[in-house]
């Protein structure tokens, strides 16, 4: 215990020895840590700050001394701290306006700081305020707002303005945070809005803002905030610079101004010198749906249209930039529909008596309806340019006083001249006009031109190219506007060269228009104005078979169609008096066979210099062969409703897999409505049941190709999911060549008589069989005991053969009995076929020795295949061969072979087969109709099995075919059949 009493004691005399040094130091004298915090304060301190130690020791030093913040020491410390090395400081403290004069020392994990009061500068010491006389001169006699914080938002100095307005004292505000201030603690949104800025600026970024503050009850004021990074050499932010500028007399102006603007009916917005768009009337809201805030700066970017944004945006730059009005068209898009319309934005900068820009008031016109306009005018300008320069006319434009703006291509070629010659003076055109011409030319046009009445003149113009001129006619036509002001003139000129050459020849020669008349396919006659006939061509004294001098008399009229009589006369007598051309339509009657035939009259009048009718002109066109071609489509028509209309077969028209009309048999066929036809429920592809599908496609690829179908069986899914048996054939429709009417017979009762039909041969057959056999039997056993009697008889012979023959029918019976049920037997075996079918010709030589059975070739191959079947096939074929040439002894076999196919052809020289009949024969019972052939045996079911045997071995059979030359049949089967 005395060793660590006396080991105390010593310590603690040294560490009152130091406290009784520093105590006894001259001047104010703290120790903080790194984070601010004062350690220590000597006695001196309170004299200088006016409180007690007691009161600021382990507070933070910036909080606690408001008399001794400042810039200048803020950055001393900071220095200090960098540097580590010991630092002097002179300046005025903000609160006091002593001058100070403090030295800074580094210390383990904080600052020594020793204060000594001075009436002025000492010269040689250093400062750290920015620019410090000036900034005291600043902060003291300007009216806005001007502070310096730390980064972190401490405030170390300000200006009067503020205190006056808070009505507070320096002391109460320096070496706080400023966000906690009066100024500011009033609103949490101004706060965060504060110290968002303070962390932005102590980042390095110059921020602005507006807000309200509230300085002291009753007190409001708006402030344009500008919170400005101040950055050492090294780049690191020292402290910020806060201006503040009251704004309230702006805002309230702006307040006024808003008010106005929401009361124009038009959108309006306004913006700042820099370009920045701070407000949006009601009405600019209400069509954008965005609000102010949303819109502001370049929000109102979200609205406009993005092929627009770029353009305009770089248009106000540049006018915010030059001080010039802004001007440009771009299109907004509305909120509620979701439309874009053209807009005509316009701002004006409002100055102030120097010229500053104060605010520009900008507004948004639509103008929807004026570029829809303009781009239909410019739509028909093209069109009218187009048509302008494929006519084959000369066309030209002028405006009201008869300048030309325009003269198409046709008239730069013909005149050799440009559209800006023509452009160039007004009455350009009558060096191009003969000389005889040119005074009548200028006199009407001119006349055109002061009366705006229209224009029409016969000149002569010029060719560039031969030097020659050509007769014309000039028309020309004002346009005028709502208020029936001409806005331009269009005019024409139309060669009519010919014309007059034709005119001058009629003049000079009468017989020559007679020359002409008489070579018309036509009756061609003439009218005096009383209504009698003064001319007739040869062509219409032929016709009615008259003599001249009777055509030109009334008796004519005797050969008109009593029916058309009064029409005629109607019309005849109308456009005497009004002198307007007339078509009609009537029957005349032939003069040598008394039958009427329809033709076509037509008439125009024929007008003297003066304009006045000195005849008419017309002609009789035979339409006979028209009208009954009309007659004829009329019956078609009208055969054709009736089909649609009959209850007997159904009809459809198709387009692709759908159906797009049907009349109302096929409705009632397969169970649709009206209804389910409107709505497009009905679809042919749809009803078609899957195994009938390859059929149906097959039929599909005729009808492209040969725009018809040979009429197929196939079956249809009703709407209630039965199936109803029809016949069906289509063909293309010849002006629609995607849609094909499809014409359906119900099958069902044939189907359901053939189904009879089978059943009955399938019993029959099965019935036949077993009796058959048994007497087939008895014939064998019969024929043996008789040979062993040594009797031959010939009826045992004959009643064999015949046996042999209902025994073939049977089996031929079951065949197609089984084809029908799909249950035709197959044995796969290998098959020589060279070897089977010279089989089979010797056996037909046997059995048919009146005929020569002649077999050319060879196939030199073996098929997996069914021998028997394969036997049936070639047995059948000669059998019919042979039948059917009964007046021919030969019939051929040739055998070839590919290296992937084999062919067999079988060549008779009888009777041959109709080409009607070719694709007929292989169907089911098919017998030909023709008298010779009708007395050869046979129920048709033969060619109906071979024709399923080859189709199940994968190959074909054809037939090629001349009456009264023979039959040749092909099969074709692959190598590689396999059954």
């Amino acid at each position: 215990m005395s060793k660590a009493k006396s080991s105390k004691r010593p310590t603690q005399h040294r560490s009152e020895a130091l406290l009784t040094l520093l105590e006894s130091l001259p001047g104010a004298l703290f120790i903080i840590d790194d984070a601010s915090i004062i350690v220590y304060a000597n006695a001196s301190a309170q004299s200088i700050i006016g409180v007690s130690p007691g009161t600021f020791v382990g507070n933070n030093f910036w909080h606690s001394t408001p008399r001794l913040v400042s810039p200048a020491l803020y950055q001393a410390t900071q220095k200090c701290k960098q540097t580590r090395e010991p630092i002097e400081v002179e300046y005025v403290s903000p609160v006091t306006q002593i001058w100070l004069h403090v030295q800074i020392s580094p210390t383990v994990g904080g600052l020594l700081m020793q204060f000594h009061e001075k009436r002025e500068a000492q010269p040689h010491r250093e400062t750290f305020s920015p620019d410090e006389h000036l900034a005291v001169d600043i902060l003291k006699n300007i009216y806005i707002g001007i502070g310096f914080l730390t980064p972190e938002g401490i405030l170390l100095d300000i200006n009067e303005a503020p205190l006056a307005d808070a009505q507070i004292q320096r002391e109460q505000v320096i070496g706080k945070p400023f966000a906690e201030t009066p100024w500011w603690s009033f609103s949490s949104t101004s706060q965060d809005l504060l110290r968002a800025a303070i962390v932005r600026a102590s980042e390095g970024e110059t921020v602005n803002f507006e807000t309200l503050i509230s300085p002291r009850d009753g007190m409001d004021i708006h402030l344009e905030v500008t919170i400005i990074p101040h950055k050492s050499m090294d780049d690191c932010v020292e402290y910020l610079v806060f201006v503040g500028t009251d704004i309230t007399k702006r805002k309230c102006a702006e307040a006024n101004i808003h008010t106005l603007i929401d009361a124009i009916p038009q959108l309006v917005w306004t913006g700042r010198p820099d370009g920045y768009v701070d407000y949006y009337n009601q009405r600019w809201r209400d069509y954008t749906g965005l609000s102010t805030e949303e819109a502001q700066g370049d929000g109102w970017m979200r609205c406009t249209h993005p092929e627009d944004r770029q353009r305009v945006l770089e248009t106000w730059q540049c006018a915010v930039q030059t001080g010039r009005p802004y001007e440009a068209e771009q299109r907004l898009r509305h909120c509620t529909t979701g439309e874009y319309r053209w807009f005509l934005m316009q701002a004006t900068p409002y100055t102030d008596s120097w010229g500053a820009i104060l605010k520009y008031i900008g507004t948004c016109t639509d103008i929807e309806d004026k570029k829809r306009a303009e781009q239909q005018l410019k739509e028909s300008e093209k069109h009218w340019r187009v048509l302008a320069e494929t006519v084959p006319q000369m066309v030209w434009t002028t405006r009201p006083d008869g300048q030309h703006e325009y003269v198409n291509q046709r008239w730069c070629d013909y005149m050799g001249i440009t559209v800006e010659y023509m452009q160039s003076n007004r009455w350009a055109p009558l060096s191009f006009i003969h000389p005889d011409d040119q005074a009548g030319t200028r006199a009407l046009w001119q006349h055109a031109l002061d009366t705006g009445e229209m224009y029409e003149h016969e000149e002569r113009f010029r060719s560039i190219q031969t030097g020659e001129y050509r007769w014309f006619l000039a028309r020309a036509m004002p346009v005028r506007n709502d208020a029936g002001q001409i806005v331009k003139w269009f005019g024409t000129i139309t060669d009519i060269d010919e014309q007059k050459r034709v005119e001058q020849q009629l003049k000079e020669s009468e017989k020559h228009w007679r020359v002409l008349a008489e070579t018309m396919p036509h009756l061609v006659w003439a009218v005096r104005l009383d209504g009698r006939l003064e001319y007739t061509n040869q062509r219409a004294h032929d016709f009615i078979g008259s003599l001249p001098d009777y055509m030109l008399s009334e008796k004519w009229r005797q050969y008109l169609h009593p029916e058309d009589y009064e029409l005629v006369q109607t019309v005849r007598r109308r456009a005497l008096e009004t002198g307007t051309p007339y078509e009609i339509e009537y029957r005349l009657k032939e003069g040598q066979t008394g039958a009427y035939r329809w033709f076509l009259g037509r008439a125009l009048p024929v007008r003297n210099d003066s304009g006045h009718i000195v005849k008419w002109l017309g002609t009789s066109t035979d339409i006979e062969e028209q009208k009954r071609t009309e007659e004829a489509l009329r019956q078609s028509q009208e055969r054709a409703n009736a089909l649609m209309n009959s209850n007997i077969i159904g009809i459809f028209v198709g387009v692709g897999g759908q159906v797009v009309d049907a009349n109302d048999t096929f409705l009632h066929m397969t169970g649709y409505t009206q209804e389910d036809l409107s709505a497009g429920h009905i679809s042919w592809s749809h009803m078609t049941p899957p195994e009938y599908l390859a059929r149906t496609i097959e039929a599909q690829q005729e009808l492209n190709a040969r725009q018809s179908t040979t009429p197929y069986e196939k079956e249809y899914i009703c709407k209630d999911g039965s199936r109803l048996p029809v016949l069906v054939g289509a063909v293309l429709l010849r002006h629609h060549p995607f849609q094909a009417v499809t014409f359906v017979l119900d099958n069902s009762a044939r189907k359901e008589l053939e189904q009879r039909k089978d059943d009955f041969i399938s019993m029959a057959s099965h019935e036949l069989r077993n009796p058959l056999t048994a007497l087939k039997l008895q014939i064998t056993l019969l024929h043996r005991q008789l040979t062993k009697q040594g009797i031959q008889t010939a009826a045992l012979a004959s009643m064999e053969t015949q046996a042999n023959k209902v025994a073939r029918l049977v089996e031929e019976l079951l065949d197609v009995s089984k084809i029908q049920a799909g249950g035709l037997e197959y044995v796969r075996e290998l098959v020589d076929l060279d070897m089977l079918v010279r089989e089979i010709a010797e056996t037909m030589r046997h059995t048919n020795p009146s005929h020569h059975i002649l077999v050319h070739g060879i196939v030199g191959t073996n098929l997996l295949a069914d021998r028997d079947r394969l036997g049936q096939v070639f047995t059948n074929l000669l059998s019919n061969a042979i039948k059917y040439s009964p007046g021919a002894k030969t019939v051929e076999m040739d055998l070839s072979a590919t290296s992937e196919t084999i062919r067999i052809r079988i060549q008779d020289h009888g009777l041959g087969i109709t080409s009607e009949q070719r694709n007929k024969i292989f169907d089911r019972f098919y017998r030909v109709n023709d008298s010779r052939q009708k007395a050869i045996p046979g129920l048709g079911m033969g060619l109906y099995i071979v024709a399923e045997i080859v189709k199940h071995h994968r190959g074909t059979i054809t037939v090629e075919s001349k009456v009264g030359k023979g039959s040749t049949f092909t099969v074709t089967l692959p190598k590689g059949i396999d059954v």
